[in-house]
This record gives C-alpha cells, sequence and structure tokens, in this order.
C-alpha cells in the first residue's frame, strides 16, 4: 500500500515552481506527474496508491482550541492566492478520485494523518503485515515505524525518513511540542503561538531524558499543569488517539470505493491537455 499525503504532495509540487501564481493547469501537471513519480516508484513493491486527504477543520480543535491557529494569520500575512489555490486542489482531488484508478480518502474532520495512521492499523489487524510505504515530508509519521512493515519517503528531502527509536521520537515530540502545529512544549500554555508576546518556557534535555526514562509514571512526578500539558499534547500528536468515530469514518469511505477508473485515465488526460503525461499513462495504474 502506498499511502499519499496528498497536501503534502501537492504542495511541494507546487512550491518547487518558485513565484509561480496558482495555475490551474500547472498545478495538475505538477501534481498528476508526481503520483505517476510515486506509483512507478513503488507500485511493484507496496502495490496499490491511495490518496489520503485533509478534510476540513480537524477534530483536534474540539481537545485543543488553539491547534494550527497561526496558520490562518500566515497564510494571510503571504502574498499567495491560497483561496485559488485550495479550490484548484480540491478540483484536482475530485479529479483524481473520478478519473484515476486510486482510492481517494477525504473525511470531514479527519486530517491526512488520521487516514495513514487508520490504514496503517488495518496492515495490522487484517493486512498480514502488507508493506506500506508513506509519502510525507511529515516527521509524525516516524511514530507509525514502530511497525516492521511501514516505510515513510519525504518529498521534501528525497530520502526515506527513519529514526532508530520510534516510540522514544514519539515520546520526546508529546513532551516538546509541535511549532508547526501551534503545539506548546509541556511546560507552555495553550496561547503562546497566538500571544504576541508568547514565549515557549526552555525544556531542557536533562527533563526530558528523565521524563522519557519514568514515561510510565508520568502523571505521578509530572505537577498538574505539566501533566495536563503532557495530556493535550498526546491527545495533538499521538496517532493512537485518534476517536473511534473518525477511525470509523475512514475505513467506511476506503471500504465502499469501487474503482470506476477503467477506460478514463487516458481520455482525462487528453481532455485536460496533460500532453507530457499521455505517453506514460501506464504508468498511472497499479502492477497488473
Amino acid at each position: 500500500m502506498i499511502l499519499v499525503d496528498y497536501s503534502g504532495v501537492a504542495m511541494a509540487a507546487i512550491f518547487s515552481q518558485k513565484g509561480a501564481e496558482p495555475q490551474e493547469d500547472l498545478i495538475r501537471h505538477l501534481v498528476l506527474n508526481t503520483l505517476r513519480m510515486y506509483n512507478v516508484k513503488y507500485r511493484s513493491k507496496y502495490g496499490k496508491m491511495v490518496i489520503c486527504c485533509d478534510g476540513g477543520s480537524s477534530w483536534r480543535k474540539t481537545v485543543f482550541a488553539e491547534y494550527k491557529a497561526a496558520r490562518k494569520a500566515n497564510r494571510e500575512a503571504s502574498d499567495m492566492d491560497w483561496k485559488e489555490l485550495w479550490r484548484i486542489m480540491n478540483m484536482i482531488r475530485e479529479e483524481i478520485s473520478e478519473n484515476l484508478p486510486y482510492k481517494v480518502v477525504h473525511v470531514n474532520g479527519a486530517e491526512a494523518d488520521d487516514v495513514i495512521a487508520t490504514l496503517v492499523e488495518t496492515t495490522q489487524e487484517f493486512g498480514c503485515g502488507e508493506p506500506v510505504m508513506i509519502v510525507s515530508a511529515d516527521k509524525d509519521f516516524i511514530q507509525l515505524q514502530k511497525y516492521s512493515n511501514v516505510s515513510q519517503f519525504s518529498p521534501m528531502t528525497k530520502k526515506i525518513v527513519t529514526d532508530k527509536n520510534p516510540r522514544r521520537y514519539l515520546l520526546e515530540h508529546i513532551l516538546r511540542g509541535d511549532s508547526g502545529d501551534g503545539v506548546p512544549n509541556v511546560l507552555s500554555p495553550d496561547n503562546v503561538f497566538v500571544d504576541p508576546d508568547g514565549r515557549q518556557k526552555p525544556l531542557k534535555a536533562k527533563q526530558v531524558d528523565e521524563w522519557c526514562a519514568n514515561y510510565s509514571k508520568l502523571d505521578e512526578i509530572m505537577d498538574s499543569a505539566t501533566f495536563r500539558n503532557y495530556v493535550r499534547n498526546r491527545h495533538c500528536i499521538d496517532l493512537s488517539y485518534i476517536p473511534t468515530e473518525v477511525a470509523s469514518s475512514i475505513l467506511d469511505v476506503y471500504n465502499t470505493q469501487v474503482d470506476t477508473s477503467n477506460g478514463k485515465v487516458l481520455n482525462y488526460l487528453i481532455m485536460k491537455r496533460c500532453k507530457q503525461l499521455i505517453s506514460c499513462v501506464n504508468d498511472f495504474f497499479p502492477v497488473k
């Protein structure tokens, strides 16, 4: 199974064209060519590709209101026409679902992280260790490498992402937080990234080592405020905390999709004037 982080891969392709404004035909070509490339690269070993998408406002905002809150302000401060970019990306996502031989999983309230983690779990329960390649630059997925059948490739670095101790990595990640997602470290308040004067309280490596060595009794050795923040971060970062109803919705969408792309791929590429992709149409299909 090839699990593609749609937004991450699309953004990496789009921003490789420095200075370009959102152009529908160019973005379509970049996204489709990127999917084609990864399909060819990994289909022999990992099988069929699944496009894993963000589904609007994340369920994580219900447990942590400041989750990714600063991203909107950062987008508004940039020169990019984000509204047009999202429109194009959403349109291409629907085109892929209708015309290409890939399942596209898009569930309201679920992030691509949730889709990928949920599908990885199915390879443990029902997939008999089916090999999985995650195509994403997001290091949150290192935690899924606790499973021996999971690998990850970063479109940003063009390298395999790996870590010697995925479980330790996850625990440190929870303790240190994730500034990119607006999640503070466990010593800092919820609003530290949205407060113009906010600064995280420094977290020393010695303290992280102590907590990692005693992770089974953090509720005993942390003060109540720090442990409360640890629980906050765990729900935002640890992919084993995806709500049951969210995971069930993801699996429903995945399991009920039927490939209706037979005979459509070539016509789609012709209709959208993807001239450079027409000659390699077979690259879009899984190995037969």
